[in-house]
């Protein structure tokens, strides 16, 4: 397996490639990522001079770049990470989700059907995976009960969420009409080390340890399924190497959370781990305008991934909130090396 991750200096791609560049059936792994505000190579210093680890600096966007490094690497897989994921980014600027979400997945599924389908009619046994990873955002929003399955019509509220959407749509096509072998999971919120704080754990987690406001919107009561992006990479691996082409998994963490109780949740854990700061954190909590198309609710069904491919989620909500404080008060020497800290 000579495997491709985009997007691998983010905060999944990175937690990724920590867990998969070991496994004896990768025989090199690609990182492509252009290092925007989100991709840090302090993310990858643990492997960095790993021998099966290459890094290429390279824009989706940029169509012969991308096809050049499909080619030169004869890459057989691809994990496709890479993407303008924050919501709010996507409100204010939805230009730069269009070119990278829709226009980047496009040339990437150009480089592998022009790299593996060179023939008119391609070996069936050839072995070659793309996995393209998405959000549970293109369901739209829920009710107060319900879930997410594979089958929920898609009914994205936001730029982001459209445009993932529509690199679903593609990678679908692709399959159907090219051919290719590709995968689509759809998976609810990441959480845990290396995350850039631009979403809400590891802004709440900075504000209480700088001791600055906490921004929470509306009324705070927004529920999300939170999912521990260690458990995620396992998953996304499972279906990588065992899902059936042309399926889509949902991925969910069995955790539904309003993300008020996530804030007092946070602020009491500080108040635990680092008591010199001086205790009564919820007080820095400051309700704020909502924004715009914000969903209420949204919640995976998981139960495809678990009967088919085995896998359920490793930790509950508790443990791993705890486990991503801990993580984020010990690397402050991270936290400064990415300017997290001016944030």
């Amino acid at each position: 397996m000579n495997l491709l991750i985009t997007g691998g200096a983010g905060f999944i791609g990175s937690n990724v490639v920590h867990h998969v560049i070991d496994r004896p059936e990768v025989t090199r792994l690609v990182n492509l990522d252009c290092l925007t505000y989100a991709g840090h190579l302090a993310n990858l210093e643990k492997v960095a001079r790993h021998p099966k680890y290459v890094f290429e600096k390279v824009d989706l966007r940029v169509k012969a770049d991308v096809m050049r490094v499909v080619e030169n690497h004869a890459i057989t897989h691809v994990m496709h990470l890479a993407a303008e994921s924050h919501v709010d980014r996507s409100i204010t600027g939805p230009g730069d989700f269009i070119h990278t979400n829709v226009v980047g997945t496009f040339n990437l599924l150009e480089a592998c059907r022009a790299c593996w389908l060179k023939s008119p009619t391609p070996d069936p046994g050839r072995q070659t995976r793309f996995h393209h990873v998405s959000t549970d955002e293109v369901y739209g929003s829920l009710g107060p009960t319900g879930l997410f399955e594979e089958t929920t019509p898609y009914a994205p509220n936001s730029p982001y969420s459209a445009s993932k959407a529509a690199s679903d749509m593609l990678v679908r096509a692709y399959h159907h009409t090219y051919g290719l072998s590709t995968v689509i999971t759809n998976c609810s919120n990441n959480y845990g080390p290396y995350q850039f704080p631009e979403k809400l754990i590891p802004v709440v987690i900075q504000s209480v340890l700088a001791r600055r406001p906490v921004p929470v919107y509306g009324d705070g009561l927004n529920v999300r399924d939170w999912l521990y992006v260690r458990d995620h990479a396992e998953a996304l691996w499972l279906v990588l190497t065992r899902g059936k082409p042309g399926e889509t998994y949902n991925i969910g963490g069995h955790n539904e959370w309003a993300n008020l109780r996530i804030v007092e949740l946070i602020c009491d854990l500080i108040d635990e781990l680092a008591p010199k700061l001086g205790g009564d954190s919820r007080k820095l909590i400051s309700f704020v305008k909502d924004r715009p198309g914000h969903d209420r609710r949204y919640a995976i069904d998981a139960t495809k991934i678990e009967n088919e491919l085995g896998w359920t989620p490793a930790h509950k909500f508790e443990q791993g909130i705890r486990e991503t404080v801990r993580w984020y008060i010990d690397n402050q020497d991270w936290v400064t090396k990415v300017g997290l800290s001016k944030i």
